[in-house]
């Protein structure tokens, strides 16, 4: 619309002058008090980007005031892919692959992304979004655990028969399950913490060290949770250390290897987002879910 470009004031003088000098009819004269109350309604609104025009009196064009439990776009990405490389780390954790002379699970090659998310996260938005993040990860694995282990327990078509390929993917045993979520939390608001905690202590300098250290830390108490109780009776005590000690070097180094790249997003990320979180006087009471 273009009648706010026009300056209002000329045409109400136009207008006024006809009405008063009996230039158009009665008649006629009804119909321009009515364009004329019409005309000054659309010159006196406000264009608002979303809405079209707003009339001052009763509506402000105000901002409003950004919540402070609102997250932005990078963070959804980033929850997005997060819970992503979870479940798919289930998914790949089914088969054993081989790296060189040392046999691991696939979910290898996805699950360590998490960790980096989370050492993005901490660094980036703090400790309480990472807690909101960990929790939204637990919760959409468990719905995936639940629901595959739902539909791998209805029989199926008797023209299928891939049942035993299906199980064997989502037929994930309880023990194991119950190990791995476990193990994913307490790991993760390990590596949460400790980088909150380290940046404080560092203000800020030396990103690369405590994403290190708590990268070491995190994946440590993962293993230590997972393989005792997961695989206990099942493999050999004396190959248990060796498992959880491979696991633990080998994750660590392949976020080593990425360490450039996870620098870079972080920085880049401070930079579009505007920010760069201090956890002063936060409460790192890992059930606060919604205090973001």
């Amino acid at each position: 619309m273009k009648f706010c470009k026009i300056r209002p004031c000329f045409n109400y003088i136009y207008m006024f002058l006809l009405l008063r000098g009996g230039v158009v009819g009665r008649k006629n004269k009804v119909q321009l008090c009515c364009h004329v109350v019409t005309f000054a309604y659309l010159c006196s609104a406000k264009k608002d980007s979303t809405q079209g025009f707003l009339p001052n009196p009763l509506y402000q064009n105000k901002k409003m005031k950004k919540d402070s439990s609102s997250v932005s776009m990078l963070f959804m990405i980033m929850g997005v892919l997060f819970c992503v490389c979870l479940i798919l780390a289930n998914i790949l954790g089914t088969k054993q692959i081989v790296l060189g002379s040392i046999s691991v699970t696939g979910g290898l090659l996805v699950f360590p992304i998490s960790y980096i998310i989370n050492d993005c996260v901490s660094e980036v938005w703090g400790f309480r979004r990472a807690r909101f993040l960990i929790w939204l990860g637990f919760v959409m694995n468990f719905f995936f655990v639940i629901i595959g282990a739902l539909c791998d327990a209805i029989p199926a078509a008797p023209y299928w028969h891939n049942h035993e390929g299906f199980h064997a993917i989502f037929g994930l045993a309880p023990r194991i399950a119950a190990a791995s979520f476990m193990a994913f939390l307490c790991g993760s608001f390990v590596n949460a913490y400790v980088m909150s905690r380290m940046k404080l202590r560092d203000q800020g300098r030396r990103f690369t060290v405590r994403a290190i250290w708590s990268s070491i830390l995190g994946e440590s108490v993962d293993s230590l949770i997972f393989f005792p109780l997961a695989f206990y009776g099942i493999i050999p005590l004396a190959e248990l250390p060796w498992l959880m000690l491979w696991q633990v070097i080998l994750k660590t180094a392949y976020e080593i290897v990425v360490l450039p790249l996870t620098m870079r997003v972080v920085k880049k990320v401070k930079q579009v987002e505007g920010i760069d979180a201090y956890d002063k006087d936060v409460d790192y009471n890992v059930f606060k879910v919604f205090n973001i």
